[in-house]
């Protein structure tokens, strides 16, 4: 017998049917037509009642205890959202009442949270060698997004140049913030052709396609293929060249072991904060960052919040404040210089710990291990017959397999190694002309060398 639970109002049967009145149906099943129907289990499921918080768990747990996942799997996914250790006490620290539940409170949890907020931009801003960092947006799709459009807004012109290895996904995000071109204001996206030889950008190409139209030039380093780009400094130069912001996306953690993006004349850096400590999450924000100089050109053009230190009334003192808070949208809807979507702010809390626990030399060491696995393993992987990798040489954290001389498609591959508990690399056939039938391998801090000699015997039997 259902039961009616007395937080769960609509499940008396005078509530269902007055909110369906209100929706003006007469099934709830009609609420999920719009979902295809490859997508459904097709059974019905029986609920039972369930009036405890433990029996909800139980519950829960059996269900879902036979689901695919990063932590029941052997896994190898990547492609911009990437499997690395998270140091407990980034949990520890985020779920603290006092962060977790500080949005707007009262001046002294505020102190606490604008302390560690403060703390994330100076890290981050030491990371990456720039002075000046926004507290995260969304997605690093989203933190790409508002850095074209603060370059177009800083140059006065409407073209920007973006590699054609970009990450579909990501590129979707970017041509939606830049806008359709028949609409006032918009940006138009031109493609910079990257080399599939080396997997780096084409400059002689990119030095044909800079004009006085350009307002931006975005390199990433390391690039959706995994590649990093030896040559990002050129690249920088020819965009200075025409008057354009050089906009640089760096994977946070790379920066023990490249330079940093300031250090070689990136105007605005943005990028990914996911691998800071941030755990991977179904359909959820993951932040992105913007970074630039402390110069007031760029800091009026952030659509961010900030968090810094100012003067108070009493002579001597500091406190932390926000700064330049009107340019946002949480200052002003209608003339903020962006809006930024949902915030992710404790995720900067989390990023915050990561960093602090880690240190220099703490990213050193784990910038080294990140190279010294992906090298290792793209050895091993090259091991299977007709398998090849692909950019070794240059490769930080990701690879690029091609399986086009086994006869068996990227999709077949991964089928197969789900049988054998293995998730093998995100699928690339179709995102660019080079790279059919190729997939993106990630191989990271956490996985061992048993772990790719289980993946490479896996693939030995599959492609034989």
């Amino acid at each position: 017998m259902n039961q009616v639970h007395p937080y769960m109002a609509n499940s008396a049967a005078g509530s269902r049917a007055a909110m369906m009145s209100a929706l003006g149906i007469d099934d709830v099943e009609s609420l999920f037509d719009q979902i295809p129907a490859d997508h459904r289990a097709g059974v019905t499921t029986e609920v039972p009642g369930i009036v405890s918080e433990a029996a909800l768990r139980r519950e829960l747990d059996r269900r879902l205890r036979g689901t695919v996942s990063t932590q029941t799997h052997l896994s190898f996914l990547g492609g911009g959202y990437w499997n690395h250790y998270v140091p407990s006490l980034c949990d520890e620290v985020a779920a603290r009442p006092e962060i977790a539940t500080s949005v707007w409170g009262t001046p002294s949890s505020d102190h606490g949270r604008n302390q560690i907020w403060f703390e994330f931009s100076s890290q981050l801003g030491a990371l990456l060698d720039t002075e000046f960092v926004g507290l995260p947006v969304y997605s690093w799709g989203c933190a790409t997004g508002h850095a074209l459009r603060m370059a177009a807004r800083l140059t006065g012109r409407d073209v920007v140049l973006v590699p054609d290895t970009v990450d579909p996904e990501r590129r979707r995000v970017i041509d939606t913030y830049c806008g359709s071109p028949d609409l006032p204001g918009s940006i138009t996206v031109r493609e910079i052709p990257v080399d599939p030889a080396t997997g780096t950008l084409d400059l002689a190409a990119l030095r044909a396609l800079v004009d006085d139209r350009v307002a931006a030039v975005y390199v990433e380093t390391p690039n959706a293929w995994g590649v990093v780009e030896h040559e990002v400094q050129d690249a920088v130069e020819l965009a200075h060249s025409v008057g354009a912001e050089a906009v640089v996306s760096v994977d946070p953690t790379s920066l023990g072991v490249l330079r940093p993006p300031g250090s070689f004349g990136a105007d605005i850096v943005v990028g990914s904060i996911q691998p800071l400590g941030i755990p991977l999450n179904a359909g959820g924000g993951v932040g992105g960052f913007i970074a630039t100089r402390d110069d007031e050109r760029y800091a009026r053009q952030f659509p961010t919040l900030q968090v810094s230190a100012a003067p108070t009334t009493r002579p001597g003192e500091l406190a932390f404040g926000m700064t330049l808070f009107e340019q946002s949208s949480y200052g002003s809807r209608e003339l903020a210089k962006d809006w930024t979507g949902n915030s992710v702010y404790l995720w900067a809390v989390r990023a915050a710990v990561y960093m602090t626990l880690l240190g220099p030399q703490g990213f050193a060491d784990l910038g080294t291990t990140l190279v010294r696995n992906v090298r290792a393993a793209a050895a091993l992987i090259a091991e299977v017959p007709g398998v090849t990798v692909r950019h070794a040489d240059r490769a930080f954290k990701e690879l690029v397999v091609d399986f086009t001389a086994t006869s068996l498609t990227v999709a077949e591959v991964d089928a197969a190694l789900l049988e054998r508990g293995i998730l093998g690399g995100h699928d690339l056939t179709g995102s660019h002309a080079a790279l059919d039938g190729c997939a993106l391998y990630c191989i990271t801090e956490i996985h061992t060398e048993d772990d790719v000699r289980e993946l490479v015997d896996a693939l030995k039997e599959i492609c034989a």
